[in-house]
């Protein structure tokens, strides 16, 4: 009788280990590769946003150690007119310059959209002062353009419109650093156009089949179209305005004058801290700013729903 000798089994090599020592080192490599952002974002972020907190609790002149007071920075902010004063002003700033702004840039990529020549010259030139609209170079301009005398009054003059100097007077000088922050349109005006170019262009045609003009198309399609991008612009654009700094320090020489009309809440954050170095008042106020944007953010998510169209309801 013959034995079957059973062939041997076979040793099935398992590949999990090595799955999971690839996989190790692609994880690592990742964490190498994200370890200076985090790296600064705990030193330079969280730990100087934790201190301030700290701060914002303490009598802190910078020239001697912190000492603790508890809620007395804030409920001096209570007391501080001019405290109060630029908590107005830059309310109007923010609730005058971002509506404005936001309804130019949608104006100017409705009509880049068409197809018109030099296109993307036009796109570029109109994106330009969004770039330098923040800078010393530009504030320094305005300043020259409305100032006292300034280039707009001279020649308002040449045809016999005698005005005094824009920056000057408490009337106008904030409508001046508004109209300076209408004119930085260019970054939501290529956000619009960007949105604009996905709309269907179906949609218009049955709307003209049915008889709908060119601005019964626009509130009827491309304004509810667009109100996610719209959301999205007067979040960016709002949170951008209340942190405006640059425009009251250079145009104002730092005074927020005149009589406090340019003076934004930034500005006097940096004058209680820097100028009269009062770190703990200034850390207070800064935490109040962040809890106020939060607060209207949390507003405009929570209204959202009501006027934003999404395309799934």
């Amino acid at each position: 009788m013959t034995r079957v000798l059973s062939s041997p089994p076979s040793l099935a090599v398992d590949s999990r280990p090595r799955k999971r020592r690839s996989r190790s080192r692609v994880d690592l490599s990742g964490y190498a590769f994200l370890a200076p952002w985090m790296v600064g974002f705990v030193f330079l972020t969280v730990g100087p946003m934790l201190a301030s907190l700290y701060l914002s609790f303490t009598d802190y002149k910078l020239l001697a150690p912190p000492r603790w007071i508890g809620l007395r920075n804030y409920e001096a902010l209570l007391t501080d007119s001019r405290y109060q004063s630029a908590v107005m002003v830059t309310l109007k700033y923010v609730f005058l310059g971002v509506p404005a702004k936001l309804c130019f840039a949608l104006l100017i990529a409705v009509v880049l959209k068409r197809s018109l020549r030099m296109t993307a010259v036009y796109r570029a030139v109109y994106y330009v002062p969004s770039l330098l609209g923040g800078s010393v170079a530009i504030a320094i301009l305005w300043r020259q353009l409305f100032g006292q005398p300034g280039v707009v009054q001279q020649l308002l003059a040449l045809v016999h419109i005698d005005t005094q100097g824009w920056l000057t007077s408490p009337s106008t000088a904030l409508a001046t650093l508004v109209i300076l922050e209408v004119w930085q349109f260019g970054s939501p005006m290529i956000i619009f156009l960007a949105a604009l170019r996905q709309i269907p262009q179906d949609l218009y045609d049955a709307a003209s089949v049915d008889g709908a003009g060119r601005l019964r198309q626009f509130w009827s399609i491309t304004v509810p179209m667009l109100t996610p991008i719209m959301f999205f612009n007067l979040i960016l654009q709002m949170i951008g305005s209340f942190q405006a700094f640059t425009p009251s320090f250079v145009i104002s020489g730092g005074s927020g004058g005149p009589v406090d009309s340019t003076l934004f809440y930034t500005l006097y954050l940096y004058i209680v801290g820097f100028g009269h170095l009062q770190m703990g008042y200034a850390s207070a106020m800064a935490w109040v700013l962040l809890v106020g944007v939060a607060a209207i953010t949390g507003v405009l998510f929570a209204t959202a729903r009501f006027w934003v169209y999404y395309g799934d309801e």
